[in-house]
């Protein structure tokens, strides 16, 4: 029987279980919502909303609560996200190193940086789940996430896909998801069951140079069909 034996082993070490847990949520308080298999969504939800709960109450000993179970770490926001993709690898360092807080990341660019250079630097997933993501919930006593299970499966092994979703960011999230585009190995699959079904793969755009150098040799000029010749000698 499994009495007091809660939680799902997940083929894992407790080590390995504990920081995936913190990975995801912190995925999960950055973007929004996170795709994952059932199992581990069914896992972390509870994990997730018990942070929710504890930094909704914005006291000291919670805000020590919800640091030493979920950790720190670094995150840059949708806004900024396209500008922080187009830096140099030493200004991507100094943006993510900067902590400009005593805990924590602000967010606020140090007085010594260039603010042309360097016009934000990265918050604290602590600090964007006490600020941004509890006071959304300040009126609900509980469910801040919802699970929606996917029609696809995972390639590798066919397991159950769901999304597990902050509720209340589907417009934020859809924003972002615009942006997102199919991983090449799953767009192979897809043209291959899309010629096995008997429709037209879908092929990404070749570029403007590719189009050049495969370009298409001139046509020889027409000749004449032979009755056309026998025409001609008779006029």
């Amino acid at each position: 029987m499994r009495h007091k034996l809660a939680g799902r082993h997940l083929a894992r070490t407790s080590a390995h279980s504990k920081a995936m847990r913190r990975n995801m949520a912190q995925s999960l308080f950055q973007y929004g919502q996170i795709e994952t298999t059932l199992p581990k969504a069914k896992e972390i939800r509870s994990f997730v909303e018990k942070l929710i709960t504890l930094a909704r109450r914005n006291t000291l000993r919670s805000r020590q609560l919800v640091i030493s179970m979920l950790n720190d770490r670094a995150v840059i926001g949708r806004e900024e996200q396209d500008q922080y993709d187009g830096m140099s690898l030493h200004q991507r360092g100094r943006v993510l190193a900067n902590r400009s807080g005593r805990r924590h990341r602000s967010g606020t660019v140090p007085a010594a940086y260039n603010k042309k250079t360097y016009p934000f630097v990265a918050k604290s997933v602590v600090g964007l789940l006490i600020n941004d993501v509890a006071p959304k919930y300040k009126d609900r006593t509980g469910g801040y996430t919802r699970i929606i299970r996917l029609a696809k499966r995972r390639i590798g092994d066919s397991t159950d896909l769901a999304i597990l979703q902050l509720v209340g960011s589907e417009g934020e999230v859809a924003t972002a998801q615009s942006k997102k585009t199919v991983s090449p190995r799953r767009q192979r699959i897809l043209d291959r069951i899309a010629i096995l079904e008997g429709k037209q793969p879908k092929r990404k755009p070749r570029s403007k140079g590719a189009k050049a150098a495969t370009g298409k040799a001139p046509s020889a000029p027409e000749t004449p069909a032979a009755g056309d010749e026998q025409a001609d000698a008779g006029t």
